[in-house]
């Protein structure tokens, strides 16, 4: 979903009319190739790793910062089942304040062996470029300025 400038506005009144309970954010993800997955986030998109738990209850995972106290927790059971394969329109957007930090973003990942992916929404072609995670998993690096 696109957020035009108006809906934006609405929303940011709305939030301040009726402020959120919320404390925190964490989003939980499995996998089943856990270090390179957090290889892909922590040393490609510089999220620090903030937990690590070995063994808890079956499971072994990291969780990694997000910008505004959020988190990003990936986690590998020892007995994992099939899971299904994510949609191309399957989307983390990170917004980056300019396109030269995009793009300074984009060399770094490339560095890493990541190559770009074309979108699949035709939306994100001028603003920004996508990688898949190896999970394939998208994630969106946006130039905010372009918005």
């Amino acid at each position: 979903m696109t957020f035009e400038p108006a809906m934006l506005a609405a929303l940011e009144r709305a939030s301040a009319r009726e402020p959120s309970p919320v404390a925190r954010v964490r989003i939980a993800r499995a996998t089943r190739q856990l270090e390179r997955v957090v290889a892909f986030y922590h040393d490609g998109l510089g999220f620090p790793v903030v937990d690590r738990f070995a063994a808890h209850a079956g499971y072994d995972g990291v969780v990694l910062a997000l910008p505004g106290a959020a988190h990003l927790e990936f986690t590998q059971r020892a007995q994992e089942t099939n899971r299904p394969a994510p949609g191309a329109d399957d989307l983390l957007i990170i917004y980056l304040p300019s396109a030269r930090q995009v793009d300074a973003l984009r060399r770094r990942m490339e560095k890493r062996g990541h190559a770009c992916v074309q979108p699949l929404n035709p939306y994100w072609l001028d603003k920004s470029v996508t990688f898949e995670d190896p999970d394939r998993w998208r994630v969106v690096l946006c130039n905010a300025a372009s918005l």
